[in-house]
C-alpha cells in the first residue's frame, strides 16, 4: 500500500473515531443521558427482588458499568485532548498577535494531525516575526546611533 493511501485511510479512520468521540462526549453529557442511566439503575435495583438478589443480577450491572466506563474513558479523552490542542493553538495566536484571525474559530472539530499542522504554522509564523522584530530592533539601533554621530 502507498503511503499517501495509507495517510488517507490513516485520517479517514482519524476523522470517523473524532466525530465518534465528539458525538458520544456530547450525548453522554446531556441530562436525558443521566436521566436514561438512573433509570436503568433504579431499574436493575428494582429487578432485584425477582433475581433473588442473585450473583448474575449483579454481574449484570457490574459488567455493563466497567464496559461503558472502559469505553467512555477514551472517547471522552479523545475529545478533550482535540479541545485542549484548539484551545492551545488559539491561545499561541492571541499571544502572536494583537488581533486574532477568525479562521480559528471551530478548529476543534479538526483531526489531531489537522491541529498540529495549524499549531507547528502558528510557531513558525511567531519565530519568523521574531527574528523580524529583533533584525528591525538592530536596523533601528545603528539608525540612532548614525543619526547621533551626525548631530554630534
Amino acid at each position: 500500500m502507498s503511503g499517501k493511501k495509507q495517510a488517507k485511510e490513516a485520517s479517514s479512520v482519524s476523522k470517523f473515531f473524532g466525530e465518534l468521540a465528539n458525538r458520544t462526549s456530547l450525548a453522554a453529557g446531556r441530562a436525558s443521558t443521566f436521566i436514561l442511566a438512573a433509570g436503568v439503575v433504579i431499574l436493575w435495583a428494582v429487578s432485584g427482588p425477582l433475581f433473588g438478589f442473585s450473583d448474575t443480577w449483579q454481574l449484570v450491572i457490574n459488567t455493563g458499568t466497567t464496559i461503558v466506563t472502559f469505553l467512555m474513558v477514551f472517547l471522552i479523552q479523545n475529545s478533550q485532548n482535540r479541545d485542549s490542542a484548539a484551545i492551545q493553538v488559539k491561545l499561541d495566536e492571541l499571544i502572536r498577535v494583537g488581533a486574532a484571525r477568525n479562521s480559528l474559530v471551530g478548529i476543534e472539530h479538526l483531526t489531531d494531525e489537522e491541529l498540529e499542522d495549524i499549531r507547528n504554522k502558528c510557531e513558525a509564523r511567531a519565530i519568523a516575526e521574531k527574528a523580524g522584530d529583533e533584525t528591525l530592533d538592530k536596523t533601528q539601533e545603528s539608525a540612532r546611533r548614525a543619526a547621533d554621530r551626525i548631530a554630534n
